[in-house]
């Protein structure tokens, strides 16, 4: 049995973190869904960015788009939104079989609104209808200004995947908006059963962001410690009585997902953040090449414990290095939602290159 399949076994979902046209088209995605136990996936902008303008997969379908007249944002929502539909019809049966905790898709907002609430709001909504697939998530910043779009995306039954959390207070600010959108929909009679979230906390880029300035004991060992941390919020929220009075009315939990677990440290173990990050009940939304790796050569550490572990006293160990973890959080979030944006205009970027460059030809 592959290792994929015995984390699966344990409770834990794979996702991929991976789109294009050609591993919809190659059959590589149905693949991973067949062999590796994959039950989901996300996008982002920088995903979709080397898919497009690193082949020719999309060429046909940005010339015909263009004869119609699409371009810029208009341009790069078809086109990705074909293959999410795609993507989605694959993992659909998976979606029907477990009752909607799996089998998800996600697509992101335009990063230009992560500091406007109100139109990600709006975009979130008009994503979700055009698309016109169920299973669906659409991913939404959980900046401040992004929070009260996430409650008012839950409140008008716009499932959400809440995107660049980074420590245990942007998750449970984010735990609080999807909690707070339900609340609204349980006061306005409606079903709470039929939207969902996941929380999406970033793990490998606090190890990347202090790496070479701690003691050689602490490398890689930040994100892992506040991944426990949240772990254990997370667990404290599903016990507390404020979640069990929504569960009660029917809601569905929002599952706990670790994002950018690929490796950043060369002489890490490729599978560092899989092996440590086990726990049933969350989701691991992994790049290719971790996916591969584990699949290969992979192994399941001890659970993630639920009173978080050591990380109390891990997270003192960095405070006395000097590390402000806090500040260190709020930094990250904002060079994310920044990465986010200049991936989005590179992409933009590649879109009109290409356009411009099939038309001329």
């Amino acid at each position: 049995m592959k290792a994929t399949q015995k984390l699966h076994d344990l409770g834990q979902s794979l996702w991929i973190d991976n789109i294009s046209r050609q591993m919809l088209d190659d059959g590589r995605l149905e693949r991973y869904i067949r062999e590796y136990a994959v039950t989901g996936l996300t996008s982002n902008p920088t995903i979709f960015d080397h898919a497009i303008a690193k082949g020719h997969g999309y060429d046909e379908a940005i010339q015909e788009h263009a004869a119609h007249g699409l371009e810029g944002e208009s341009l790069f929502f078809a086109l990705a939104m074909e293959d999410l539909r795609r993507a989605a019809d694959l993992f659909e049966p998976i979606y029907r079989e477990t009752q909607g905790i799996d089998g998800w898709v996600s697509l992101e907002v335009s990063p230009l609104l992560a500091y406007d609430a109100d139109r990600t709001l709006q975009e979130a909504k008009r994503i979700y209808k055009a698309t016109e697939r169920a299973n669906l998530y659409v991913k939404i910043p959980g900046t401040r200004e992004g929070l009260p779009a996430i409650a008012g995306a839950i409140a008008e039954g716009v499932p959400v995947n809440v995107t660049l959390l980074f420590s245990t207070d942007h998750y449970t600010a984010a735990a609080d908006a999807y909690m707070r959108g339900l609340e609204r929909r349980k006061a306005a009679g409606l079903d709470l059963g039929s939207v969902s979230s996941v929380a999406s906390v970033f793990i490998s880029r606090w190890d990347k962001a202090i790496m070479g300035k701690v003691p050689e004991r602490l490398r890689n060992r930040l994100g892992i410690a506040v991944a426990k941390q949240t772990y254990k919020a997370y667990c404290e929220i599903l016990a507390s009585d404020r979640w069990r009075s929504l569960e009660s009315a029917g809601a569905r939990p929002q599952r706990l997902l670790w994002a950018s677990t690929g490796t950043k440290d060369p002489q890490a173990s490729d599978i560092l953040y899989v092996r440590a990050l086990a726990a049933p009940k969350t989701i691991n939304t992994m790049p290719e090449e971790t996916l591969l790796a584990f699949a290969e050569h992979g192994e399941i550490g001890e659970l993630l414990p639920a009173d978080g572990g050591d990380a109390s006293a891990v997270l003192a160990e960095f405070r006395e290095a000097g590390i402000d973890v806090p500040a260190l959080a709020e930094r990250l979030q904002r060079d994310g939602a920044d990465a986010f944006v200049a991936s989005w205009k590179d992409l933009l970027r590649s879109l009109a290159e290409r356009s411009a460059l099939l038309q001329s030809a």
